[in-house]
């Protein structure tokens, strides 16, 4: 890619770099389906838009296609942290897979962005695993050194994720990759640590503030911003549902969201590959939409908030931590 123009060469050595890790989100969506069984925990898979790809592409200079390792990725909500580090440890402990767990100067843990030591400065809470995949047959060669995603999220952290997600698409702001007023950021930093700290009993971006002096600070940037006054009137989406399959109950699901006028309409299909066949000929077609590829594991709506325009839990999150740290 040059200077952000988007050639057909550029396109196509995306598309098939985005095809290539299907197999490596069928393998692992089948092992986590089959361990959260039982538990109490929202799945979702996911395949990253092309949009998105080529934005970080040109947000980051020194990334490289190769080197981006939430091409597919693999979502899963906690009700709380207690449940989300249990599962996560017993996965690592007795996980048998011809995958790689990525680690970062022997840290085993590098990408927890819930631990006071690890923030991002965001507001962002959550953990990531980074597995490699690892060929141990001449057939599996082609899927030599892909890689794939694991997010763990609690219910609070995710209802956060979603109004960041649903605020940068009403207002074009992307806030959720670095952009926006810097009022609006803050925003959201301080909501994240009302969040932790009346939600988890943690703490965020600014363990330094008393309680007070948070309460404080948020109503001014409040003011500033109206973002949560915004939120609180955001319509849930208008959703049409369309069965593109009648051979029985959909395996994946096509979500296309308009934000201009909260619509939302979700195709549904009886197998990966037909769904798969729709979003990449659907997203060619026009590729300003905001267009995913999903299967999910519990209810669609929960996995997926930001589709739904679904604010409701961070809102209750929000009127919860005023009364808890007043």
């Amino acid at each position: 890619m040059r200077a952000g123009v988007q050639t057909s060469d550029d396109i196509e050595v995306i598309e098939n770099w985005r095809k290539a890790h299907n197999k490596v989100l069928n393998d692992w969506q089948a092992s986590l389906r089959a361990k959260c069984k039982n538990r109490e925990v929202t799945f979702a898979q996911r395949l990253k838009r092309r949009r998105t790809i080529f934005d970080k592409l040109a947000r980051q200079p020194g990334m490289e296609l190769c080197r981006m390792h939430d091409i597919v990725g693999c979502r899963l909500i906690f009700p709380d942290m207690e449940s989300l580090y249990d599962f996560r440890t017993r996965f690592l402990q007795n996980r048998r897979s011809a995958h790689e767990h990525l680690k970062v100067d022997r840290d085993p843990y590098p990408y927890d962005y819930i631990q006071v030591q690890h923030p991002t400065g965001s507001g962002y809470r959550g953990v990531h695993d980074i597995f490699r995949y690892v060929a141990r047959s001449q057939e599996s060669k082609p899927w030599d050194g892909l890689q794939i995603e694991i997010q763990y999220r609690t219910e609070a952290q995710h209802a956060w994720a979603t109004a960041v997600e649903i605020a940068g698409a009403i207002t074009r702001s992307e806030t959720k990759f670095g952009k926006g007023s810097e009022a609006e950021k803050d925003f959201f930093r301080l909501s994240s640590e009302m969040i932790a700290r009346s939600a988890e009993g943690m703490s965020s971006c600014y363990p330094e503030l008393s309680n007070t002096e948070l309460i404080e600070r948020f109503d001014e940037i409040e003011s500033k911003t109206g973002t949560l006054r915004h939120l609180r009137h955001v319509k849930m989406a208008e959703t049409a549902y369309t069965e593109m399959s009648k051979q029985g109950e959909s395996k994946a699901m096509v979500l296309v969201f308009r934000p201009e006028n909260l619509t939302l309409a979700i195709y549904g299909f009886a197998d990966l590959s037909s769904a798969s066949n729709y979003y990449f000929g659907r997203e060619r077609e026009n590729s300003e939409e905001d267009i995913v590829l999903v299967r999910v594991a519990g209810e669609l709506k929960k996995a997926y908030e930001n589709y739904f325009s679904d604010t409701t839990n961070f809102i209750h999150l929000m009127d919860r931590s005023r009364e808890l740290l007043k």
